[in-house]
């Protein structure tokens, strides 16, 4: 997040065109951006297909898809926070916290299953509220009240469950497993993540305002953006999106698994970067989101088809993630 330089001048329209021009510099980069990782995606599958006779087959690209479809709707409420100059390192537990609050309530609580999903909804919906708050009126710092939220939201899902499984709605587990015309629900949900993402992004207030908090929040609060008010909706709708991921991970799983979604906001913060996302804020976009979450989605598959070890599977998607941010940093600097 770019602060104001020492003697510039802090007035009304001078920060309305410093949003103006950001804007338009952040969409040329986010093309140039998603351009890159597409290709990257496409270099990764025309090697995997070279190397591998079972990569490019219909069965394991479905297999892909679905493995992909948590993290990639993960990501994209990661993509609100970190367009905003964020970063929400509660993602993952807030996922498994959804899916213990659907299945406590469905199979302890005896609520209808229409019901005991819009619980777990609404611990997500929550739990972002809360981070909001500690982020916006509490003055903490992001990382500091994410990695707080985090450890809560992983407490209260073993408190509620007692640590066993729990079970799900039986229309959850189809979600999670089941398909139409060959098409899995999964793969449905994260088309329609990745459709209300570009939405919210691209023709909303909320979403020009992320763009405009994230490439200098003191020139966005300058033209009237609202930044503390802001920050409800940006980790609202963080949470939200992550308690949807918990919901389909819960279908995949069958069951509402006290320790779901360990992890997992390293693989969402990853697939933001990776698809083109500055961390300093300003940049981003849905699709990206979507390309970053297929290239993690491919590699660990393709690594697994050709045997490799997971504790290398890890080190390569580390080396992975170091690189996008490395490339992240160059270009910043480029353009600075």
């Amino acid at each position: 997040m770019r602060n104001m330089r020492p003697g510039e001048r802090q007035d009304a329209g001078t920060g309305v065109g410093a949003v103006g021009r950001l804007r338009q510099t952040g969409r040329l980069q986010q093309l140039v951006s998603a351009a890159g990782s597409l290709i990257g995606l496409l270099a990764l599958i025309v090697v995997l297909t070279v190397l591998s006779d079972n990569f490019l087959t219909v069965a394991n690209l479905r297999n892909i898809s679905v493995q992909a479809a948590v993290i990639a709707i993960l990501a994209f409420g990661e993509t609100y926070v970190i367009v905003a100059g964020g970063i929400d390192l509660s993602v993952g537990s807030v996922a498994g916290l959804a899916g213990i609050v659907m299945g406590w309530t469905f199979s302890n609580a005896g609520w209808p299953a229409g019901l005991a999903v819009l619980a777990g909804l609404v611990a997500g919906l929550l739990a972002g509220l809360v981070n909001a708050l500690l982020i916006g009126f509490g003055r903490l710092p992001a990382f500091i009240a994410t990695l707080a939220m985090l450890s809560m939201a992983r407490g209260l899902a073993l408190v509620i469950s007692n640590g066993v499984p729990l079970g799900i709605p039986p229309w959850v587990s189809t979600l999670g497993s089941g398909a139409v015309g060959g098409l899995p629900y999964t793969t449905i949900v994260m088309l329609v993540a990745l459709a209300i993402t570009a939405f919210v992004l691209r023709l909303t207030y909320a979403g020009r305002a992320m763009y405009a908090i994230g490439g200098n929040s003191e020139a966005a609060r300058l033209s009237g953006v609202r930044v503390r008010r802001q920050q409800f909706v940006i980790y609202g709708l963080s949470g939200l999106f992550a308690a949807a991921a918990g919901i389909l991970l819960a279908g995949r799983l069958a069951s509402a698994q006290p320790q779901a979604g360990t992890g997992y906001e390293l693989d969402a913060i990853a697939a933001v970067v990776i698809g083109g996302a500055s961390l300093s804020g300003g940049s981003g976009s849905a699709l990206g989101t979507l390309i970053g979450a297929l290239i993690l989605g491919v590699l660990r598959n393709g690594l697994t088809l050709l045997n490799v070890s997971a504790f290398w599977q890890q080190f390569v998607i580390g080396a992975v993630i170091a690189v996008a941010v490395l490339l992240d940093t160059l270009r910043r600097r480029s353009v600075s």
